[in-house]
């Protein structure tokens, strides 16, 4: 994620925010120039709708999402747009009832982590069709309530580029509770949606791509039964040496959950890269002399574009001091890891292999 900052006052800002406290200008995302602006008003269209001219562009005429109404979306979309929803929110297929304050405060969440995971899928240049562009395969949400009658829970899941997310998973209490019942180290909104896109990406760069063997070399055989394959893994958990070769337990459950895993652990890397490195973040352990090997090894200069053309070996060369340093940090305040994993060297090799196909799908 980049470093944003308001064009009137140079305050810097949150990928989220809406308005600058300091210079007052309201605020919306151009995800065509990558840019969160700082808005002038404009007289409205003839329909009455709200007009802005963005400074980081001054010579374009935009709008808000519709989804802007429910404080759940800062993007902008060109004034002359049949769109009312902007490219973020398009990829939105179902949601809760949002005349329910709690239904409206956890899908505000859920978008949150949505408009994330589109700028760094837009940011690598993938191919990014919603349904209505592709009614077969675009990819689309459904943020689902659980049933008022006590019926079996949502549970998030992946169709064909349909992905089904559990509005209740927006309550930190609920996915704590089911972080702790599952014996994960981590789980977030976003981390799901990252996971969910890995199936989505797996269809469309490896399976309908004819790239299943090279693949499969790689994480396996994916042809083994999916669905006996979990109910082993929820059964006996992962084996003991599963850190030799994965990013994660569950990763050692079938072959598409290993891609799936890995590919977000991959877009968890990129994102937070970025944003290192427009801070500007240098790694320079101040250890005794006798421990200067251990130093250096933790020593790294983060000042380079994650999503350039750049290998893998420098973004991990440069990820592992990174999460070195912030775990150490949070534990400082008593907080989880950052990054609660050990990359192996095939954990890594998978994470290479994520990397090529990204980029051999870049549409950019």
């Amino acid at each position: 994620m980049k470093l944003f900052h308001c064009q009137a006052c140079a305050q810097v800002l949150y990928f989220e925010n809406i308005r600058c406290e300091r210079s007052g200008h309201a605020l919306g995302y151009l995800p065509n120039e990558f840019e969160l602006s700082a808005l002038e008003p404009l007289d409205p269209a003839e329909d009455g709708t709200a007009l802005w001219r963005p400074l980081a562009e001054p010579g374009a005429e935009v709008r808000l999402c519709s989804n802007a109404q429910y404080e759940a979306c800062n993007w902008l979309v060109p004034s002359g747009s049949e769109e009312v929803f902007c490219a973020a929110c398009r990829h939105n297929r179902t949601v809760p009832d949002l005349t329910d304050p709690a239904n409206l405060h956890a899908w505000q969440r859920w978008q949150s982590a949505l408009h994330r995971l589109v700028y760094t899928l837009q940011r690598l240049g993938l191919p990014l069709a919603n349904r209505a562009d592709d009614p077969n395969h675009g990819l689309a949400f459904d943020v689902l309530a659980d049933p008022p009658d006590g019926g079996p829970k949502v549970m998030t899941g992946h169709d064909e580029g349909i992905i089904t997310l559990a509005l209740s998973e927006a309550d930190d209490a609920e996915r704590e509770r089911r972080r702790t019942a599952m014996g994960e180290p981590y789980r977030t909104l976003l981390g799901h949606m990252r996971h969910e896109t890995g199936h989505h990406y797996w269809d469309l760069l490896v399976r309908d791509a004819g790239r299943l063997e090279e693949c499969r070399a790689v994480f396996g055989d994916d042809s083994q039964h999916y669905g006996q394959a979990l109910q082993a893994h929820y059964a006996n958990g992962a084996p003991a040496d599963w850190q030799d070769a994965y990013v994660s337990t569950y990763a050692t459950a079938h072959p598409w959950e290993d891609f799936a895993e890995t590919w977000a652990h991959y877009l968890h890397i990129v994102d937070t890269l970025e944003m290192a490195s427009a801070f500007g973040l240098r790694l320079r352990p101040q250890m005794p002399q006798a421990e200067a090997a251990a130093a250096a090894v933790l020593a790294a200069k983060i000042d380079f574009d994650p999503y350039g053309p750049i290998t893998i070996e420098d973004l991990i060369e440069a990820w592992l001091p990174l999460t070195y340093a912030t775990n150490s940090l949070n534990r400082c305040m008593g907080a989880p890891d950052l990054y609660p994993f050990v990359l192996s060297v095939p954990a890594i090799a998978k994470l290479g292999y994520i990397h090529k196909l990204v980029r051999s799908g870049n549409t950019a």
